[in-house]
């Protein structure tokens, strides 16, 4: 019972750090650019000129877009927090390192989630159906909290008060998972060696489910896409808090 209560106590901390992170960091402008403008502008740089329908691109754009928002801002909130001072005041107070980072995870999941829907609804505004809206709900929650975890992993190292060093390093990951996701080129289409290195990433998971749902096509198999992203999301959370509680008291050095 006592464990119980602590667990829900540390869960309330938890919305009350993701509440603040929301109001300070996410609306922002440029969070927004980041998060919907950039990756909107770079998925046109590769579309215009190829005869493809928005039922087409949509699966791409919209991976594009869930991945962008959820890791945004990530990155950047341990060391903006170790910058203000604010971090040693949430280490002192009865709250667990895996409260603190859950709490992050939780704003970068809403407001990658809240910022997806505006591209789903204008596609379904403009008429492409969608054949399993069920499954592509399913799979966006799923993805944003994944890649919501992987934007608190991306912050680990190294332990620095300098948001745009770690934003840098994050990005030299971020960017080469996006193009060997399926977004650009379908999977189907790489080589054996692409295929291989594709599998590698989250990204190509949730890619192949949005084109599951939009046309009822999928290079994987629906319950292996959810399996791989659900184990993602598994091994970038308990990852983020073993590394965080090792690398955390180099924040205050």
């Amino acid at each position: 019972m006592l464990s119980t209560t602590f667990f829900l106590e540390q869960i309330k901390r938890s919305l009350a750090i993701a509440k603040k992170d929301i109001q300070i960091y996410y609306l922002k402008g440029p969070v927004i650019v980041f998060g919907l403008i950039f990756p909107l502008f770079l998925f046109l740089a590769f579309t215009i000129g190829r005869n493809l329908s928005a039922k087409e691109l949509f699966p791409g754009f919209i991976g594009m877009v869930v991945f962008f928002t959820a890791t945004s801002v990530g990155p950047a909130i341990l060391p903006w927090e170790a910058r203000s001072k604010t971090l040693e005041r949430l280490v002192c107070s009865p709250i667990s390192t895996w409260a603190i980072l859950f709490g992050d995870i939780l704003a970068s999941f809403i407001f990658g989630l809240f910022i997806s829907l505006v591209p789903l609804i204008a596609i379904l505004i403009i008429g492409v159906e969608i054949m399993d809206l069920v499954l592509l709900s399913s799979g966006m929650i799923l993805a944003t909290f994944c890649f919501a975890s992987l934007s608190v992993l991306l912050s680990v190292y190294p332990p620095t008060d300098i948001p745009s060093t770690v934003m840098m390093l994050s990005s030299l990951i971020k960017f080469p998972l996006v193009f060997i996701s399926g977004v650009f080129v379908p999977i189907e289409q790489l080589p054996e060696w692409g295929k291989i290195v594709a599998s590698a990433s989250p990204l190509t998971y949730f890619v192949d489910l949005a084109k599951c749902s939009v046309n009822g096509i999928s290079y994987f198999s629906v319950p292996v896409d959810l399996a791989v992203l659900t184990a993602f999301a598994l091994v970038f959370l308990i990852s983020s808090v073993k590394l965080h509680e090792r690398f955390l008291p180099k924040r205050f050095s």
